[in-house]
């Protein structure tokens, strides 16, 4: 009966949110992303998911009871999509996760209805809570890779410009020189330090330059480096390189560090495995002995 009653309320709680005038101007909007070349099956998530618990959630007003963890959510967004993130896209992502976790938990209820499990009904609001919340979880996840990456690849990137500044060349110069075979697509610091040249190269001051520079990367590391990099850039030469020669030996200490909590972390996830295998390997061993005894 619990089952029964979840379904059905979830089904037609879903119904109202969506809505007869989204189903019905769905076929028109479909039919122009045809002809625009976009995919249907976006479009369709959208107008199911997106689109109506974005709403709900707005007219709810639990944007505003969660600003809290909204403006945590949305900040991080902005480090790994870059500035142009606006809050409105923050809000249809938390719409579209909050979506994903209801179709989950409907689905299941409706299984539990049809299998007369009550047990799955337990395991839909599981993963419906698990839905909801992954993406706040991985965004976090990934801004702490991002930041990592680039505090691991800063001072190489610091030790060639200091090779390059001590060999005669201009502090501009040097900096797009250190981009030479390297894969700005692949690496944060290399896409965020290619579009630092370009914008030097476009006529922009070194100093705004090197701020834009700074706040995209949202990184404390790199705000040193852009720091003693404004102070000492107009010096050039001997007094230049010592002034990153110091902050030079922070940011590889830095790196040591991070490697070693990476190898105890992937020490550490090797323990579950190998524990798997010894268990394989205890019943394997005793099992002829238990199999003879028998």
């Amino acid at each position: 009966m619990i089952a029964a009653a979840a379904a059905v309320i979830l089904t037609a709680v879903w119904i109202s949110i969506v809505g007869m005038k989204v189903l019905l101007s769905a076929g028109g909007q479909l039919r122009n992303k045809r002809k625009q070349g976009a995919g249907s099956e976006n479009l369709l998530l959208r107008l199911v998911l997106t689109d109506p618990f974005t709403r709900l959630l707005e007219r709810r007003r639990l944007f505003e009871m969660a600003q809290l963890p909204l403006s945590s959510y949305h900040m991080k967004l902005v480090i790994l999509k870059g500035h142009g993130w606006t809050i409105e896209r923050t809000k249809e992502e938390a719409g579209a996760s909050f979506g994903k976790g209801y179709a989950a938990l409907t689905v299941c209820a409706w299984l539990s209805l049809l299998g007369q499990e009550p047990l799955l009904l337990l395991i839909g609001i599981l993963f419906g809570v698990l839905l909801a919340l992954r993406p706040a979880v991985e965004a976090g996840r990934s801004v702490e890779r991002r930041k990592q990456h680039l505090i691991t690849e800063l001072p190489e990137m610091l030790s060639k410009l200091m090779l390059l500044v001590g060999a005669g060349e201009t502090v501009q110069t040097a900096l797009a020189r250190c981009l030479e075979g390297k894969d700005a697509e692949r690496h944060p610091l290399y896409k965020e330090w290619r579009d630092a040249v370009s914008s030097l190269r476009n006529g922009q001051s070194f100093s705004t330059a090197m701020e834009c520079f700074n706040r995209r990367c949202a990184v404390q590391e790199v705000s040193v480096f852009t720091t003693v990099l404004l102070l000492n850039y107009r010096r050039g030469g001997e007094h230049f390189v010592l002034a990153l020669r110091e902050l030079s030996y922070t940011l590889w200490e830095k790196r040591k560090a991070i490697a070693r909590s990476r190898g105890e972390e992937a020490s550490s996830k090797l323990v579950f495995p190998l524990v798997g295998i010894l268990l394989v390997l205890m019943v394997l061993v005793a099992a002829p002995a238990v199999l003879l005894m028998a």
